[in-house]
C-alpha cells in the first residue's frame, strides 16, 4: 500500500547542550627571600684643605692715588691707605693686608661595608587538590 502524498511525518530532533563549570586549584606554590651579604671595601680619595694666613705688611710712605686691589699668583694684596693733613693732601701707604690661600693634599684611606642583595625562590608543592 503506498501512502498518501499529502501525509506528513514527524522525525524525532535530538539537542545536545553543554554547560561549563570551572574551579580555581592551585598547582603550584613559590616562595621568594632575600640574603643580603656584606663585604669590606677599601676607599681611597685625595683630600684637599685650603688655610688662609693674613699677614700685615707695613709700608708707611705716601702715594699719589689709591691703589687698587690686585692678585699676585695665591695672594690677594689689599692696600690700606689714610688721608695725612698737611699743607699738600697727600695719601700714604699705611699698610698692605696679604691674603695667601695655600693648598695641601693628604690621602685619606678607609673601609665601608658594601652590601648586595641576593633572591632565592623556592618551588613548593601544594597538597593535592586544593582549591582556591
Amino acid at each position: 500500500m503506498k501512502a498518501p502524498i499529502n501525509e506528513q511525518h514527524t522525525l524525532p530532533v535530538v539537542e545536545e547542550q553543554v554547560t561549563i563549570r570551572k574551579r580555581n586549584r592551585v598547582t603550584e606554590t613559590l616562595q621568594a627571600h632575600t640574603v643580603t651579604h656584606e663585604h669590606d671595601q677599601p676607599v681611597e680619595a685625595d683630600l684637599s684643605v685650603q688655610t688662609i694666613r693674613i699677614e700685615r705688611v707695613p709700608c708707611d710712605r705716601f702715594v699719589d692715588h689709591p691703589i687698587a686691589d690686585r692678585q699676585e699668583g695665591d695672594t690677594t694684596i689689599i692696600s690700606v691707605v689714610e688721608e695725612v693733613a698737611t699743607v699738600t693732601l697727600r695719601l700714604k701707604l699705611v699698610e698692605e693686608v696679604r691674603i695667601t690661600r695655600d693648598t695641601a693634599t693628604r690621602r685619606f684611606d678607609d673601609t665601608v661595608k658594601v652590601r648586595r642583595q641576593d633572591i632565592i625562590i623556592e618551588r613548593v608543592q601544594p597538597p593535592p587538590d586544593t582549591e582556591v
